[in-house]
């Protein structure tokens, strides 16, 4: 798989199929609490995940991330679609794909502790959601206030935790993954703070 620090590297038509997969999976969802169409969020995890030297299938990954999770695509889907690595990515991104969602505090910790058994490929891409989701809490508090943190079902300083949590995995995995994770993490690290000092506020 061609990496972005290439010269030669593109996007082929499989991100193009995958953009539109994406798109039409989520149609009709929103952010929580905002009137913004989701397939902002796999776009900008997307975006993220490029910018720190995702190859295609992270990206395709990236893309698609959500998709188990929330829109009852299967692995096996993913698989005949987009290959066997994207499945994969999109697989260990995802911490439940059962309906009602087991209890909250539960299923994040199986999803800490499944970050350290991963593949190094999946970790820029479970880092570029996490990412985009805390620079969104962090912005959405700053501008709407305090109210935001109704928009979980876990008060502020579990939401905190688990950011926290997922970053102390992150890092003692940093040497594993591509070049430009340390420095996705550092971005990850200085939103947390900003949402712990928000949280505390």
């Amino acid at each position: 798989m061609p990496k972005t620090n290439d010269p030669s590297w593109s996007l082929s038509p499989a991100f193009d199929d995958a953009l539109k997969f994406a798109s039409a999976s989520h149609r009709g969802q929103m952010r929580k609490g905002t009137s913004t169409p989701y397939i902002a969020h796999p776009l900008g995890v997307a975006s993220i995940a490029m910018e720190f030297g995702a190859a295609e299938a992270q990206a395709i990954a990236a893309l698609l991330h959500d998709t188990m999770e929330d829109c009852g695509v299967t692995r096996a889907e993913i698989e005949r679609r987009f290959g066997p690595d994207v499945a994969r990515i999109v697989a260990d991104c995802t911490d439940s794909t059962t309906h009602p969602k087991p209890p909250w505090k539960a299923r994040k910790e199986k999803y800490i502790a499944h970050v350290a058994t991963v593949k190094p490929d999946v970790l820029l891409v479970s880092a570029a959601d996490k990412l985009h989701n805390a620079r969104a809490i962090v912005r959405d508090v700053r501008n709407d206030g305090k109210g935001v943190w109704k928009r979980f079902s876990q008060d502020p300083d579990k939401v905190v935790w688990y950011y926290r949590s997922l970053l102390k995995e992150f890092s003692a995995r940093r040497k594993e993954a591509a070049p430009g994770f340390a420095l996705l993490l550092r971005e990850l690290e200085s939103e947390i703070e900003a949402m712990d000092e928000l949280a505390r506020g």
